[in-house]
């Protein structure tokens, strides 16, 4: 039963890519098309379905224009997760740009690729991702700069949150410092029940695994509960430097995975409630 479900899924997903999601995407974005936004947020929702991914939220994202969600990675399957929520785009390596099928679908949902391993671009990079911010999209980040084994958050680097320091026009129409929200994203149940750490590898995609066949084992084992914790948004002006704010939103983000593994979601802190647009988040306090 298990091989029939993967294989179902698995031509149900590549017809629904081919034939539906990509060319519509293109042509939405090749003529600016209103649902270009709105395309790959179904789309998603119709992947999470199609796998039986079953997304549970502990608060809300921030809804202004220029936000960071600085998110945990275990797997690509987060790009899924978080698309299904709120319209967002996503920060990457350069090479998966190259990569067949997954990178088209990099880009027809406006990733920003970047090239990590040289410093030389940092300040290029940098500002690769503040006009994209400045014109008004949420983009995700993940400042860990790999995937995990999903047991455990890696420390943040705060080169990879360069774009925090720069200045957009929020929803008020006034200037103000990017936000910042610590995201937790935490697989915790199989088939509704806890999921221990000998299943939680065949949802995280890290070290040498090979992409098609981990792929596979994803459709066959289904299906699983994602938990996804959205933490008070920080700006870089509440901390002494970029690297103290890299510094707490490790901190929630792994409080927040530890928390949502344990079975115990939110008792890190309170999520953020509030989808007002944010006026002055310097006022905010630090969970």
């Amino acid at each position: 039963m298990r091989t029939l479900r993967a294989t179902g899924i698995a031509v149900t997903f590549l017809l629904s890519a081919f034939v539906v999601f990509i060319p519509l995407q293109w042509m939405a974005m090749r003529f600016n098309w209103t649902i270009k936004d709105k395309v790959p947020i179904g789309y998603a929702r119709f992947l999470c379905r199609l796998m039986g991914v079953r997304v549970e939220t502990f608060g809300r994202p921030v809804r202004d224009r220029g936000v960071f969600l600085a998110a945990n990675h275990t797997s690509y399957l987060d790009t899924v997760v978080l698309a299904a929520v709120i319209p967002v785009s996503f920060v990457a390596k350069s090479d998966v740009a190259g990569w067949p099928f997954f990178g088209t679908v990099a880009k027809l949902v406006n990733t920003v690729f970047v090239e990590r391993e040289r410093r030389s671009r940092t300040g290029e990079q940098r500002d690769k991702i503040r006009d994209r911010l400045e014109e008004g999209g949420t983009i995700v980040l993940f400042p860990e700069g790999t995937s995990s084994d999903g047991n455990r958050v890696l420390d943040f680097k705060s080169a990879l949150l360069g774009a925090a320091d720069a200045q957009v026009k929020g929803a008020d129409g006034k200037m103000r410092r990017v936000i910042v929200q610590p995201v937790s994203v935490a697989y915790t149940r199989l088939h509704g029940m806890p999921m221990g750490r000998q299943f939680r590898p065949f949802f995280a995609w890290y070290g040498d695994m090979d992409l098609v066949p981990h792929l596979w084992e994803l459709f066959r084992l289904g299906p699983i509960d994602v938990m996804v914790h959205y933490h008070p948004p920080l700006t870089v002006d509440q901390f002494p430097s970029r690297k103290e704010l890299a510094a707490e939103c490790q901190r929630l983000v792994a409080a927040g995975v530890a928390h949502a593994l344990a079975g115990r979601p939110g008792a890190v802190g309170p999520a953020y409630e509030d989808d007002r647009p944010i006026i002055d988040t310097t006022a905010l306090k630090v969970a």
